[in-house]
Order: C-alpha cells, then sequence, then structure tokens
C-alpha cells in the first residue's frame, strides 16, 4: 500500500520502520524541529531522524491545516494515513483525502484513555492491563471507530517510560495486521462506546506532586505514572524533592499524621492514608538520583516532620 506516515515521537517509530519495510512509504509528515535541552538548539524529532535514515521524504509543516499542504499531501495520492503521536489535530479535508481514510495507533484500549497521556494515566489510575487500539480517524477526540487491539499487561514494575517501549512495539505488530486485514478486506469496524470512555488530559509538573491524602497503592501508582515526565514530587524545607521510585510498606501506622516522615535512618518511609510509603529513590535539586539511604547519609530529614 502507499502511505502517508504521520509522526513525531519515539512512540511513533517502530511504527514507521515495520512500514517503511513492508509498504511503500510516500512521505513521513512530522513536527518541526524544536529547540532541545539547555543550548536551546534545535533538534530533530525521532521521526525525522528515524525518516532520514529510512531515505524517506520528510516535510515538517508548522501546520497540516493550510490549503497549500493539504494540496502536497494530495499529490501523493496515497491509499491510506497512518498517524502515531504526531500532535497535530486533522482537518475533514485531511481525513477525506487517502482512498482508505485515515488510521491512527493510539496507546490504550480505547474507550479507556482517549487523549493526550493514554500511557502514563494508565498506570497512575492502577490498571492492570493496557495496549493498542489501531482506530478510523473521525474529528471527535480519539472516538473513531476501533479496527484492531491488542492488549498487554502492565507489571508492577512499570513506569511511564517501560510501559511506553512495549506498547510501541505492540502498536507498529497491531499496524501492520490492521493494514494486512485492511488489504484483504477483513476489517470489521467497531464503534466506541462512548458511556465507558475515560480521558487521558495533558499532563503537568502539578500532575506529579504527591498527596498524602491517596493510599500507598495511590502514591506508588503516581509515581511510576509520573517517571519520566514530569516526575512525582514533594515539598521539603521549601524545596521541591523528587521521587523516582516508591514502595508500600507493610508496618502499624495508625498513629501518625498522613504525610507524616515516621522513618528516617537507613530510609525514609512516610504516613500516607492507611498505610505508609517507603520513597526508596530521591532526587533533591540540583543533584543526582540516589536511593533513599544514600540521601540521608548528607542530608538530615526529620522524623516528625510533614510533607506539605
Amino acid at each position: 500500500m502507499k502511505i502517508i506516515f504521520m509522526g513525531t515521537s519515539e512512540f511513533a517509530v517502530p511504527c514507521l520502520e515495520a512500514l517503511a519495510e513492508l509498504h511503500e512509504v510516500a512521505a513521513v509528515v512530522t513536527q518541526p524541529d524544536r529547540p532541545k535541552g539547555r543550548s536551546g538548539k534545535p533538534a530533530a524529532p525521532p521521526v525525522k531522524e528515524a525518516a532520514e535514515r529510512l531515505g524517506l521524504i520528510v516535510l515538517q509543516p508548522e501546520s497540516v491545516r493550510k490549503k497549500a499542504f493539504v494540496e502536497v499531501l494530495a499529490g501523493f495520492g496515497a491509499d491510506v494515513f497512518v498517524v502515531a503521536s504526531y500532535g497535530q489535530i486533522l482537518t475533514q479535508r485531511l481525513l477525506d483525502l487517502p482512498i482508505y481514510g485515515c488510521i491512527n495507533v493510539h496507546a490504550s484500549l480505547l474507550p479507556r484513555h482517549r487523549g493526550a497521556s493514554p500511557i502514563q494515566t494508565a498506570i497512575i489510575c492502577g490498571d492492570r492491563v493496557s495496549g493498542v487500539t489501531i482506530m478510523q480517524m473521525s474529528r471527535g477526540l480519539d472516538t473513531g471507530d476501533m479496527l484492531l487491539k491488542q492488549e498487554i499487561a502492565i507489571d508492577e514494575s512499570d513506569t511511564a517510560q517501560s510501559l511506553h517501549d512495549k506498547l510501541a512495539v505492540v502498536g507498529a505488530d497491531a499496524l501492520i495486521k490492521t493494514l494486512e486485514l485492511l488489504q484483504q478486506k477483513k476489517l470489521m469496524p467497531q464503534p466506541q462506546n462512548s458511556d465507558e470512555a475515560t480521558y487521558a488530559h495533558i499532563l503537568t509538573k502539578e500532575t506529579g506532586r504527591i498527596d498524602w491524602t491517596k493510599t500507598p497503592e495511590q502514591i506508588v501508582d503516581l509515581v511510576r505514572g509520573c517517571n519520566p515526565w514530569p516526575g512525582a514530587w514533594v515539598m521539603m524545607d521549601n524545596s521541591v524533592l523528587k521521587i523516582w521510585k516508591a514502595e508500600k510498606v507493610n508496618m502499624d501506622t495508625s498513629k501518625n499524621v498522613m504525610g507524616q516522615v515516621i522513618v528516617a535512618d537507613a530510609m525514609i518511609i512516610v504516613q500516607a492514608k492507611g498505610g505508609a510509603v517507603r520513597l526508596t529513590q530521591v532526587q533533591a535539586p540540583g543533584g543526582r538520583r540516589m536511593a533513599d539511604v544514600d540521601y540521608l547519609k548528607g542530608r538530615v530529614v526529620r522524623v516528625g516532620s510533614v510533607f506539605e
């Protein structure tokens, strides 16, 4: 099949590589180079780097909505557009261009976790199963008919990064299966039940702020789901302490205040709702990530103090 691929982030790279091996990728549409890091120098998005490595045509419009760019895409005569973690909204005119329309690789089991952060949200919400849905795109937010689903278990040790990496591979596999069924005219689109829909909103730094009125399980899931972005954190001595790993601790904590430090010698343990959480890996401002036992060797954490 002749395909226009639209993607930007690392999640989309396995999809592009799989398509390039089995189909004709007429062009790759990705976001413009953006400033990155402390230098502020423009950096190519991962999909651009992959496309150039594969010798593919790369297009980087500031907006896909402009008439002139729509005409450029129309000129390729593609059978289908494949969209994976692209970052721009497609107009109806774009959706109607290819013969088979536009299909999207979405990193959740729709209609659960529609929206911008399905991977992180799945972990934060305590889900034990995730997956990828290949969806026929429509004008709504991830509301199109489902073409194929492929699920995987979420391990208790998974972070947003590790689950992202697993789902990127699953997404590529599901995409290739979908295109095979499309060519064979064996796809059976299934409408989504909007009554079952949940939404994965854009994450901000505030998303990672730990609320000690939550249960230990909820706090551990938040830490996992915010790793690496935006990172879970607490306020300690008027500065931010990042929390990269945490675990539930089984101990009698019924007499403590939520958010109170109850152990601070070889480990940092804090009271939560109905239990306690050990902060197993932390990072002070300007410092490096370290185990709580190492952090305590150079800093004082007072037993009885309460995190905001």
